[in-house]
């Protein structure tokens, strides 16, 4: 491998180290999404059935797929912040491993074309 191969795929793993250590200080994670609901309800008389309507709520509902199944979760404010914090972590995670592929990409091909190059070479 000469040196300006050996300099740019040094360059790639230092860069791939650098990802992998954020994904160390990442936290929690969860997949799904928070959503502030408003609803209305069944009493007549209700002000969330007058004009204009004041509608109850917020109330906070998580929802994910669960093996394969749709789950949604009632919480409380608090838990709707800790839940979104988690959910930007995945989101996060998700892009630093996406940013990971393509640095392994561009290593994988240096290496390839190396070996290559030296297989060319001693025939």
């Amino acid at each position: 491998m000469n040196s300006s191969t050996a300099q740019e795929l040094a360059a790639h793993q230092d860069r791939y180290r650098e990802l992998a250590a954020r994904i160390a200080d990442l936290g929690l994670i969860s997949a799904g999404s928070i959503t502030r609901r408003y609803t209305r309800c069944a009493t007549p008389g209700c002000r969330c059935r007058a004009d204009p309507p004041q509608m109850h709520g917020p109330y906070w509902q998580w929802t994910a797929k669960v093996d394969g199944k749709t789950v949604t979760r009632r919480l409380t404010p608090t838990e709707a912040g800790l839940y979104q914090e988690w959910i930007d972590n995945d989101r996060q995670l998700r892009h630093i491993v996406a940013q990971m592929r393509q640095v392994a990409a561009k290593a994988t091909a240096l290496i390839l074309n190396d070996a290559k190059d030296q297989q060319t070479s001693q025939v």
